[in-house]
């Protein structure tokens, strides 16, 4: 059967069957057959009953001693058994008469399962066993695989399946690749789903050899994957460039006015990457580049240059935000340096009046605003732009690959900016970014000097308090972060968290009656977040009590100091740019991350490296360590490309070896290069252009 034939071809596999494996993304032979285990029980060692620990899944072998009924809650049938050195119990809460009858003492059982717990000392419940009518020899060597299931299809069933799909399928279509183990990707597959292949051994090394082989084959899928990922990418970026787009070479020489009128000097690497996107720009091809920066690196003024070089065609820009904070900080920005160069600016967003609303879409159809900011209001149909050439997505990531896809669709193929001030490991810019040109901004504007963070537990809560008081009371702003709106409780009666809304009460109580407090959250309107938000930037507001709703967005040159309340629940990402809320200005500033002891290890790491450094590209290293991809890039967007075996955190070291495989391949067989891409990512080039 070919990879491409359906699931319901396979043997057993009806309607309803084929219902239950959609839910778990399979409708293909190949998907089934690529629906690996994600774990193994170990059946290769039996373990000596007085070495068994709470919690062990494991393969234990003894002789039953006492077979009786038990009478508490539940009736259950308790079995004890015994080796050489220990004891441990078996217990079944569902037996028949035939199996009381069989476990009698004198029986030997060879039993599978997870030690626990019980009244008398360690026990079993429900293992899977066998008997034996006399002590039995050393295992044969076996690992059993664990897929993941859905309800209604038994691990069992799934499996049956997996085997007949793999001695039906045509692995010939599948790749084979020189100079690694497992040269056959099926080879590979097929030793992940039975690793039991391997020969027998007596003494328990054979299960050190499996262990081996099953990270082989694992790297070899992985790296398969890994290099079907990046051809597609490669791909995409092929198909983008054989389209045309508007050039937009150099014409009213307004951008060297926008310099003269800024007020300040480009740093280095802003002139780099400005000079990198008009460059870009001025060719017939479309622009996909992403320009990253750490929090306040300037990125903003990287793109006006880039609407005023649309601008002097008389084309538009749209520049899209993920929050209606972050564009409005944007269109403030951009009504600063656009406007006087005769560039009319506007802003889409779904708080409008319905007269605002028109007077807007008016300006976009007729071409007045030659640069709409917007959030995903700028999506809706009703909007329709004269003639769009740019568009320029901020932390994209937040975005949904249609999303991107209906902004492109409202122009002929406009040029595409991506930005984020989300720094992203070179690792991962090579797995998810390799169809982008990619820009760095390496370097903050000068005078600004980095934050000082500092760790202080809850148990010193007040003087972080009267710190606040003194900061303020010198004319400086404050916010102070929690990770909850109102209080919630855990499962065990604990408050979750100090939340944002009885923080407020407390601060209030505790701090002197002339500083003013305010409070932005999630379940405001949108205009009482702007009006919450306007009267702290104008110094209206001395404290801002907020949730992370402010991590983007925001830009106060007199706010001077953060808390962040219970920093422990947040993630580096997450700390990082909430940190980046403060030092926007020439004075010292700082930021406290309050935390409730005891801290996890990771919690403890993840608080060590702020304290440490304000390098976002070092702590994005740290936690792509600490927490995989997820945390640096977002949580998975509809239509964006998900692995089925790769981790990146755990396979980046693969990613040159498939970087480098991948080119060759493109090169010199692109025959091989097309059955990788088959394999995994068979119809992706709908998304070829975003």
């Amino acid at each position: 059967m070919p990879f491409d034939a359906s699931v319901g071809a396979l043997p057993g596999v009806g309607k309803s069957s084929a219902e239950k494996l959609q839910r778990l993304g399979i409708e293909t032979i190949g998907d089934l057959i690529l629906h690996l285990p994600f774990r193994y029980q170990d059946r290769t060692r039996s373990v000596p009953l007085d070495e068994l620990q709470q919690g062990q899944e494991c393969l234990v072998t003894g002789c039953v001693v006492a077979s009786n009924l038990a009478y508490g809650r539940r009736r259950s049938l308790t079995v004890r058994i015994e080796d050489d050195a220990a004891a441990l119990t078996l217990r079944w809460f569902h037996f028949s008469s035939g199996q009381r009858q069989a476990l009698q003492p004198g029986v030997w059982v060879r039993c599978f399962g997870e030690v626990r717990p019980g009244p008398t000392g360690l026990e079993m419940t429900h293992p899977d066993y066998r008997l034996h009518h006399e002590q039995p020899g050393p295992p044969a060597g076996e690992l059993t695989p664990i897929y993941r299931v859905t309800r209604g299809l038994t691990p069992s069933r799934l499996a049956k399946w997996v085997t007949t799909a793999l001695a039906n399928s045509d692995g010939a279509a599948c790749s084979s690749l020189d100079g690694v183990e497992f040269t056959s990707l099926m080879d590979a597959i097929g030793f992940l789903h039975a690793p039991s292949d391997e020969p027998a051994a007596t003494n328990g090394e054979n299960a050190v050899g499996i262990e081996q082989r099953l990270q082989s084959a694992r790297q070899r899928v992985a790296l398969d994957e890994l290099v079907g990922h990046y051809l597609i990418l490669k791909r995409r970026k092929a198909l983008v460039q054989a389209q045309a787009a508007l050039p937009l070479p150099s014409k009213q020489a307004l951008g060297r006015e926008m310099l003269g009128r800024l007020g300040f000097r480009l740093t280095r690497a802003q002139a780099r990457v400005v000079g990198e996107v008009l460059t870009d720009l001025a060719g017939s091809k479309p622009t996909m580049r992403l320009v990253q920066g750490d929090v306040g690196a300037g990125k903003t003024v990287v793109a006006a240059f880039a609407a005023i070089r649309a601008a002097e065609h008389g084309c538009q820009t749209a520049v899209m935000a993920p929050t209606e904070i972050l564009a409005e900080q944007h269109f403030e920005t951009l009504c600063q340096w656009l406007p006087p160069l005769g560039i009319g600016v506007g802003l889409v967003t779904g708080r409008q009046s319905a007269a605002e609303r028109r007077a807007r879409l008016a300006a976009v159809g007729d071409g007045s605003d030659l640069v709409i900011v917007g959030t995903h209001a700028l999506f809706q149909s009703g909007v329709e732009f004269n003639r769009l050439a740019l568009a320029v997505i901020d932390e994209q990531h937040r975005f949904g690959v249609h999303q991107r896809m209906q902004l492109r669709d409202k122009g002929n193929l406009p040029h595409q900016l991506v930005m984020t001030a989300t720094p992203i490991p070179r690792t991962l810019t090579m797995a998810f970014y390799a169809d982008m040109d990619i820009s760095t901004i390496d370097e903050l504007p000068p005078g600004r000097l980095p934050v000082r963070t500092h760790l202080a537990s809850q148990a010193r809560r007040a003087e972080v308090i009267e710190r606040i008081a003194r900061i303020c009371a010198s004319g400086r702003q404050a916010y102070w972060v929690c990770t909850a709106i109102e209080e919630e409780a855990e499962s065990d009666g604990r408050p979750r968290s100090n939340a944002a809304v009885a923080t407020l009460e407390e601060l209030t109580q505790a701090l002197p009656e002339k500083l003013r407090l305010g409070l932005v959250h999630g379940r405001l309107t949108p205009s009482e977040k702007s009006a919450a938000m306007a009267a702290f930037k104008a110094g209206d507001t001395d404290v801002l009590v907020a949730t992370t709703v402010i991590e983007v967005g925001v830009d106060v040159a007199n706010a001077t100091v953060m808390v962040i309340d219970n920093a422990e629940r947040l993630g580096l990402a997450q700390l990082h740019q909430l940190r980046g809320r403060v030092g926007r200005g020439s004075q010292q500033s700082e930021c406290i991350l309050l935390f409730e002891p005891p801290l996890s290890a990771v919690a403890r790491q993840r608080l060590s490296i702020m304290r440490e450094t304000n390098d976002g590209f070092r702590i994005a290293e740290k936690d792509l360590e600490l927490r995989g991809p997820g945390d640096i890039l977002g949580t998975r967007q509809t239509g964006e490309q998900t692995f089925k075996l790769v981790d990146i955190a755990k396979d980046r070291a693969l990613l040159p070896q498939a970087v480098k495989i991948g080119d060759r391949l493109l090169a010199e067989d692109p025959l091989m290069a097309q059955r990788i891409v088959d394999t995994w990512l068979r119809g992706e080039t709908e998304y070829a252009t975003v």
